[in-house]
Order: structure tokens, then C-alpha cells, then sequence
């Protein structure tokens, strides 16, 4: 083993003393290591046969030495026979390098096999976890935190397969072979080579839990740049810096972290550099130790030169092995440790599940009715981890109920209102029946059928959403449009941005469909991208639509442009509203008022001013002040369903 493979052995025991702090501090999950072996399975095979080349690699490591000291002893002692025995010799070595070269060559295909598939099972199964949690578990999580789960933390999975199996499969066989060849060649020369182990591991883990210290330090830093990136390098965030006019600050505050970092790689690397040059000296004065004791025994009789050579060159293959086996069990918990926490995420119960038995709401359905619903947000501990929310423990107090007791129905060509004061439960009701959440108690139906026995797809297809700040993907115009429907053609997209009066815009694009949004859809304005939106609705073409301040924020113009588009995306269907803008309710078919998660009054505009309750009192301090023109889509629309913005949804 030359210079290269005891600085890997180095390094793979240095990376071990950075993680055996982390490790030690880490309690694995019961069950653990049965489970991992279940991502096992699959591979069994491959792993088998990835075992069978890494033993006679090792093998083939041990024999090298062996016969290039019978080479030595045969041309030391000469005669008639020594020309042929060193070319048979010299011809085994080559025949066992060729077969070593092909080994790891076999080595690295089934390593990255199952290791690549390992990664590919453990990542889509996160994602399409995650991907099933409730709302309220992306309003708590660090989406950078997240991310490691599925990058970092499965990539330390997945070396429990590959470099972690490897290596102490290989270790242990090449060190029991290793020493018993020395043993037998010569027991004296092997204790005291053997002496000199003490002197690199010891100062080794000082300077391994230092640089553990500036390694965390660094990941630190890293983790808050990558965080004051993300913030000022989306469209807000920048526009922000240059409303305030701070750039310079930014900058300065960003340097001073990011010199830091430069310090700390600085220092990391002369602490590695440190550690790799003792490895390298330790085991070059063990090898000098062991040429005197053997040159001084080769000449006295006692062994021959030929085994001087072998002892020497497997010492190399003797200080790998014993320095990362020192460590192993730092190794496998690192490996365990990766796994448990990407099993947390998985552990976490998804908010929706469907039935097993589902039944599909009936096509066209248009019918939503409440009956006697109790509904409370999930407490953090029911939803998200810890150590996704960066805290020490989650709130596992219970919140009180959002909703009490709500009862209406909303019949097909209906259009009802959902109106009150702020937490009065107006948005959480819309999302109850588009089931990002479960009620807590009592039912929700749309078509007749409790959304919680209704196949997700079908309810998904029934029902439309219109928020206030409508979301675009950085992709094309296309795709976005078609994440509504992905088997629609260009004439389906087309009709639906002219039914959202937006086609005109697209068409005198230069790319038109294929043009990219931008990061949030901000290379449009607030009505273009509601509009766009609106078209993407259009072509789901949903039996019921819920409208969450569809027009908020928007300028007159754009608010014109919008409620024209609403006028058709409400034509036949199904409607529920929440709104603060009189003229979006004033024409409901029913007003239905919220507080503090009860339905106070019902009925329609004129009925309930005159009446005198919270509904007047809103028309006069709130209401009428925003009161306009009643916008088209007001007159002969169908019911539709409104849900609330994403930063009110927390209880």
C-alpha cells in the first residue's frame, strides 16, 4: 500500500474523530438497523458480490509483499534455479496487479450501483413523503434543513453500503492476514513496529476534535450565508436592499462571514495537512525501525533479506487498518445516525391519507355542505421535528378550536360569501374543503361525499383555487399550465389564457408559451400573473372554485382585467368567497359571517344590514370603503370556494 491509500486510511479515521462528538450526542431509534437492512434487500446480491471483491483485494494485498520477498531471497541465493524462479515470480505479481487493477474496477461499479440506488430509493421516498405533509409542517420547517435531509444526510446513508461495509470488511481481513504473516515471519520486528501506533493515534484525536471544533464553526457560517443568499437573492428580498439603499452593508456583513470561512479553511487545511504528514512519518520511521531490526537480524543469520523486504512493505498494509478499525465504531454510528434522521422524516404522519376503499366524488359534482364542524390546528408535536425547526423541544400544546359548530350548504349556482373579522376561521373553513385539512370533528361534503372517503385525485379534479398571491413556478409559461393538466395541447392552453383575457399578452412575448416566468412569476405584473393563474384553472376546468382575494393589491386597471377573467372562470360552477371588497359579496346568493369560529349571521346583503349586526358594522367601517362597481363576475355567477393566504393559516 503506497503513500495514497494510508493518506485515504488517514483521512478516513481523521473524518471519524471530527463526527465521534456528533455521534455520541445522537440516540437512535429502536428498530434502526432492521429497517436499514429492508433498503437492503433489494441489493443483497450486489452486495455479495461487492463482499466477495473486497476480500480478495485484500487477499491479493496481503500476497504482493509475500512474493516480492521470495524475488529478494531468490536472487540473494543465487544458483541455477534463481533466473526461472524470479521470472515465475515476477509473472505472479504482474498476474495478481492485472487481477487487482479488474477487482477494483468491479469494486467501483457494484459500490456505486448500490449506492447510487440506495440514494435514489431513500430521496424519492423523502419527497414524496414530505410532499404529503400538512400545511402547516412547510410553515414551521427550515426548508434548508429540510433539503439536508435529502442531500447530506442521505449521501451518510447510503456510505453505510459503500465505503463504511467496504472498509472494515477489508480491514479486518487485511489486518488478520497482515499480522499473521508477520507474526510468523518474524514476531520481534512486528511488536515493534507495533510500538509506534501509540504515538500517532493519541496526538491524532487532539488535533481531529480541534479541527472538529472549526469544521462545526465553518458549517455554521456556511449555513447563515447560504440563508442571507437565499433572502436577498429572490426578488423581494433584493428589491428591499434597494428601496433602503444597503447594499454596502450587506456586502460588508456578507464579507465578514465569508472571511472567516477563508480563515477556518486555512487553518483546516494545515491541521489535515498536519495529520496526513504524521500518518506518513510515523509509518516511515516504523519502516526504518524495521529495516535496522531486520537488516541487523538478516545479517546475524536469523531471518533471511528476502523477509526483511516482506515485513517492510507490509508494515504499509498493517498502519491503514489498524487506525481506521480504531474507529469503527464511529464509522457504523455515523452511517446509523445519517439513516435515523432521514427515518424521522419518514416517521412523520402525512396530514391527508386516503382510504384504502376511496370512493371518487361524481363528475360535475357542484354541492358542498358543512355539517357540525369542529376543526383546531395540529400542535407543532404532531406535525414537525425539532430538529427541522432548529429548537431545542416542540410546543406540544394543544390550540384551541378555529372552528365550532359550522353549518350551511352551498347548492349547485350558488354563489356564498364567507365574510368577518380577521381569525374569524374564514380561510380555514375554505381549506376544509379542498382538504388540506381533516375537521376535527363532524363532516365535510362536496357531491355528496365526506372528502375524507373521496379519492384524492377526484377531489383534487372537482375543486379550483384562486388565491390572493397565485404562485407560479420559475418555469415556462407551458408548464405552469400545465401543472392544472399535463395531457392539455397548445389549443387547450391557448383557450383557456383567451378565456382568462391574458392570450393577447403571451402571443407578443417572443417565446410566447415556452417564455419563463421568472422566480415566483415576478416577470409579470400582479394582474398578468393572476390572469395567468386564472387561465391554469381554466384549463382543470373544476366543478367548484374557491376564491381567496383574487383581486387584493391589484390597481384598478388590473382589478378590471381580473374580474373579466373571474366572469368566466365562474361560468357553471360552483362558488364560495372570501373577501373583503363589498362588491365581490354584496351579490352573493348567501352571506354567511364568521366570528371567532361560529357562523353569526346568514343571509343576503340587504337583509343583513338592515338587520344591524357584525355585518352591518363591517359594511360601515369596512366595506364601504372599498365599495366599487359590482364586478361582472358578480352578476349570474355560480357558487364558488375561497381560501386564505398562506401566512394566515397559522392558528
Amino acid at each position: 500500500m503506497g503513500p495514497g491509500s494510508s493518506a485515504g486510511s488517514s483521512w478516513g479515521m481523521l473524518r471519524s474523530i471530527q463526527n465521534s462528538d456528533r455521534v455520541a450526542q445522537h440516540n437512535l431509534s429502536r428498530g434502526t438497523t432492521r429497517r436499514i437492512l429492508t433498503f437492503a434487500r433489494p441489493y443483497r446480491r450486489d452486495i455479495g458480490v461487492f463482499l466477495v471483491t473486497v476480500v480478495l483485494a485484500a487477499c491479493i494485498g496481503v500476497a504482493t509483499p509475500v512474493l516480492a520477498g521470495h524475488v529478494v531471497n531468490a536472487i540473494t541465493a543465487g544458483g541455477p534455479e534463481a533466473t526461472s524462479l524470479v521470472v515465475r515470480l515476477a509473472v505472479a505479481i504482474a498476474v495478481l496487479a492485472v487481477a487487482d487493477a479488474f477487482l477494483s474496477l468491479a469494486q467501483r461499479w457494484y459500490s456505486a450501483r448500490i449506492g447510487e440506488g440506495i440514494i435514489l430509493d431513500l430521496r424519492t421516498q423523502v419527497y414524496d413523503h414530505v410532499q404529503r405533509m400538512p400545511l402547516q409542517f412547510f410553515t414551521r420547517t427550515q426548508t434548508g434543513a429540510l433539503v439536508s435531509r435529502l442531500n447530506n444526510d442521505v449521501l451518510g446513508a447510503q456510505r453505510a453500503f459503500t465505503s463504511t461495509l467496504s472498509g472494515v470488511v477489508s480491514n479486518v481481513i487485511q489486518l488478520v492476514l497482515t499480522a499473521a504473516v508477520m507474526f510468523t515471519l518474524s514476531w520481534q520486528i512486528t511488536v515493534l513496529s507495533l510500538l509506534l501506533l501509540p504515538v500517532f493515534i493519541i496526538p491524532a484525536r487532539r488535533v481531529g476534535k480541534r479541527l472538529a471544533e472549526i469544521t462545526r464553526e465553518s458549517y455554521n457560517l456556511d449555513a447563515k450565508m447560504n440563508a442571507t443568499m437565499t433572502e436577498r437573492f429572490n426578488v423581494s428580498g433584493a428589491l428591499l436592499v434597494k428601496l433602503f439603499g444597503r447594499p454596502d452593508t450587506e456586502a460588508a456583513r456578507f464579507g465578514e462571514r465569508a472571511a472567516r470561512v477563508r480563515d477556518i479553511g486555512v487553518q483546516s487545511a494545515m491541521y489535515s495537512r498536519t495529520f496526513f504528514v504524521a500518518m506518513l512519518l510515523v509509518a516511515s520511521l516504523a519502516q526504518a525501525l524495521t529495516y535496522g531490526l531486520g537488516g541487523w537480524l538478516a545479517v546475524t543469520g536469523s531471518v533471511t533479506a528476502g523477509t526483511v523486504v516482506t515485513l517492510a512493505l507490509l508494515l504499509t498494509r498493517l498502519y491503514g487498518p489498524l487506525t481506521a478499525l480504531s474507529n469503527v465504531r464511529v464509522d457504523v454510528m455515523s452511517a446509523l445516525v445519517s439513516f435515523d434522521r432521514v427515518f424521522e422524516v419518514l416517521d412523520l404522519r402525512p396530514g391527508i391519507e386516503e382510504k384504502p376503499d376511496a370512493t371518487p366524488i361524481p363528475s360535475g359534482s357542484g354541492r358542498v355542505e358543512f355539517r357540525d364542524v369542529h376543526f383546531r390546528y395540529p400542535s407543532a408535536g404532531e406535525v414537525s421535528l425539532a430538529t427541522l425547526e432548529d429548537v431545542a423541544a416542540l410546543d406540544r400544546t394543544r390550540n384551541a378550536p378555529v372552528l365550532r359548530g359550522v353549518d350551511f350548504t352551498v347548492e349547485p349556482g350558488q354563489m356564498v360569501a364567507l365574510v368577518g373579522p380577521s381569525g374569524a376561521g374564514k380561510s380555514t373553513t375554505s381549506m376544509l374543503v379542498s382538504r388540506v385539512y381533516d375537521v376535527t370533528d363532524g363532516a365535510v361534503l362536496v357531491g355528496g361525499v365526506d372528502v375524507r372517503d373521496a379519492t384524492l385525485d377526484s377531489l383534487r379534479d372537482t375543486i379550483g383555487v384562486v388565491t390572493q398571491d397565485s404562485h407560479l413556478f420559475h418555469e415556462t409559461i407551458a408548464e405552469n399550465l400545465r401543472y392544472a393538466r399535463p395531457d392539455a395541447t397548445e389549443a387547450d392552453m391557448w383557450e383557456a389564457l383567451r378565456g382568462a383575457q391574458v392570450a393577447d399578452l403571451v402571443e407578443a412575448l417572443p417565446d410566447g408559451l415556452d417564455t419563463v416566468v421568472g422566480d415566483r412569476g415576478y416577470r409579470f405584473s400582479g394582474g398578468e400573473k393572476q390572469r395567468i393563474a386564472i387561465a391554469r384553472l381554466l384549463l382543470k376546468h373544476p366543478s367548484i372554485v374557491i376564491l381567496d382575494e383574487a383581486t387584493a393589491h391589484l390597481d384598478s386597471e388590473s382589478e378590471a382585467a381580473v374580474q373579466r377573467a373571474l366572469s368566466k372562470a365562474l361560468e357553471g360552477r360552483t362558488a364560495l368567497v372570501i373577501a373583503h371588497r363589498l362588491s365581490t359579496v354584496r351579490d352573493a346568493d348567501q352571506i354567511l359571517v364568521l366570528d371567532e369560529g361560529r357562523i353569526v349571521e346568514r343571509g343576503r346583503h340587504t337583509e343583513l344590514v338592515a338587520a344591524g349586526g357584525l355585518y352591518a358594522e363591517l359594511y360601515r367601517t369596512q366595506f364601504a370603503v372599498a365599495d366599487s362597481p359590482a364586478p361582472p363576475y358578480a352578476q349570474d355567477a355560480e357558487p364558488v370556494i375561497v381560501p386564505v393566504p398562506a401566512n394566515t393559516i397559522e392558528p
